[in-house]
C-alpha cells in the first residue's frame, strides 16, 4: 500500500482531480497516467505498481515512470485485434506470472490467443513467453475479438472470444468463435468441461453463443459474468452456466445494422436469457464486480463501461436494472475497470488515452 500511495503521489504531480457527481454523493477522479494511446486493460502488481496494454502491441509498466516492457510475441494489429486483456494472478508474489490476451497472426488471418510470461524482477522484460492457447486457425478481418481473462476461484482461466463477424459459427462447437472457453494454467483442458469427449466439439468451451463478450467478471459468489455488444440493441449481461448455449445469432435483442430481424426473435427452447440487455446499444466493454470497501451501498453492484455513449454504468438489484450512469469528461469510451487493494474503482478511457483513480470525494 505504500508503495501504490508513491506511485500515485508521482503520477498525480501537476494534474487536476475533477468532481463527478453520483446518487452516493460527489465523487473525486484522478488522472494517473496520460498520453496512452489505444490502452484497451491494466492490473495491479502487488508492489502498487500498475500494467497497462495498448493494442498496437505496447506493455507498459507504471511505476516511478512509465516504461515499456520489452519481450512481447509478434501480435496482429488488425482492426480490433491487438494486444488486449491483462490477468495479473492471485500468485503472483510468488510466481511472477501474468497472462495476457492477443490477436496472433494465423497464415493468413489472426485469432484470438492467450500467453503466459514471466516478468523479470525490475519490471523491464519478459521471459518464458509462452502461447498457452490459440483459437482453431481459419478467420479473418479485424473485428470481434472479444479477449477478457477471468482467473476463476480454482485457479483455470476463463476467456472470451467473439464470433469474429461470422456470425454462425458462434453455434459451431467445432471452432472456438463466439465462446466461453476454460483452461488450466499450463494450457491443458480441465476434465471437468462441458465438451471434454465429445467428438465434435472443442474440449476448451464452457458456454457458446456469444457475439462480441469485451467484459467478464466474477460475482461475490465466485460465479462467471460476461458482458457482450449486441449489434443494433440487444447488448447483455450474462450469467454464465457450463455448456450453456447464449443465442446468438437465433436469438437477441437487437437487430441487425441494416434494420432486419435478428434469427428468430428474442427466445427459444434450450437458449439462456440475459441477466440484463441494453436498447439501444451502449457499447459495452470492461466490466467489474465491487467488494463495497469504500462504497458500501454499492457492494455486489456491477459496473461496466460504455464506449458509445460515455459513461460508466452502475447495476443492481433482482432482477438486475440499469441504476446509475457515471458520467464526466472524464468517462470517454471506457475500456476496462478493476477494482484497486485499496476499494477505490479505476479505469482506463480510450478516448482521453488516460488511466482514472475514482475514490469518495
Amino acid at each position: 500500500m505504500l508503495r501504490l500511495l508513491a506511485v500515485l503521489a508521482l503520477c498525480l504531480a501537476g494534474q487536476t482531480a475533477v468532481a463527478l457527481q453520483a446518487l452516493s454523493g460527489t465523487i473525486r477522479v484522478d488522472p494517473i497516467v496520460n498520453g496512452l494511446d489505444q490502452p484497451w486493460a491494466f492490473g495491479f502488481l502487488p508492489d502498487g505498481r500498475v500494467l497497462i496494454t495498448e493494442r498496437e502491441g505496447k506493455l507498459l509498466l507504471v511505476g516511478d515512470a512509465v516504461t515499456e516492457i520489452t519481450g512481447l510475441p509478434e501480435i496482429a494489429d488488425v482492426g480490433q485485434g491487438g494486444l488486449l486483456d491483462l490477468l495479473v494472478p492471485r500468485d503472483f508474489a510468488r510466481s511472477r506470472e501474468i497472462f495476457m490476451s492477443y490477436a496472433k497472426p494465423q497464415g493468413r488471418g489472426a485469432g484470438t490467443a492467450l500467453m503466459r510470461a514471466r516478468l523479470s524482477p525490475d519490471g523491464r522484460s519478459l521471459s518464458d513467453v509462452t502461447t498457452i492457447f490459440e483459437m482453431e486457425p481459419g478467420t479473418s478481418g479485424g473485428q470481434h475479438f472479444g479477449s477478457r481473462i477471468v482467473e476463476a476461484p480454482d485457479g483455470t482461466l476463463f476467456l472470451t472470444i467473439g464470433d469474429r463477424g461470422d456470425r454462425d459459427s458462434a453455434q459451431d462447437l467445432g471452432i472456438e468463435t463466439g465462446t466461453v472457453v476454460r483452461i488450466a494454467r499450463d494450457g491443458s483442458v480441465p476434465n471437468t468441461n462441458p465438451y471434454v469427449t465429445s467428438p465434435s466439439a472443442q474440449p476448451e468451451i464452457w458456454s457458446y453463443g456469444h457475439r462480441n463478450p469485451q467484459g467478464a467478471a466474477l460475482d461475490l459468489d465466485g460465479g462467471l459474468l460476461v458482458v457482450e455488444h449486441g449489434a443494433r440493441g440487444g447488448d447483455e449481461i450474462n450469467r454464465i452456466k457450463k455448456g450453456a448455449n447464449y443465442g446468438w445469432p437465433v436469438i437477441s435483442y437487437g437487430k441487425h445494422y441494416s434494420g432486419r430481424s435478428i434469427g428468430e426473435g428474442t427466445a427459444k427452447a434450450g437458449m439462456e436469457q440475459p441477466a440484463f440487455y441494453w436498447d439501444p446499444s451502449m457499447a459495452p466493454s470492461g466490466m467489474m464486480v465491487y467488494s463495497g470497501a469504500l462504497w458500501p451501498e454499492w457492494r455486489g453492484d456491477i459496473l461496466v463501461g460504455s464506449l458509445k455513449f460515455d459513461y460508466i454504468a452502475r447495476l443492481a438489484g433482482s432482477p438486475l436494472d440499469e441504476v446509475e450512469q457515471l458520467s464526466s469528461d472524464e468517462t470517454l469510451r471506457v475500456r476496462d475497470l478493476r477494482e484497486g487493494p485499496d476499494g477505490a474503482i479505476w479505469f482506463l478511457s480510450v478516448g482521453n488515452g488516460t488511466l482514472y483513480r475514482m475514490t469518495p470525494n
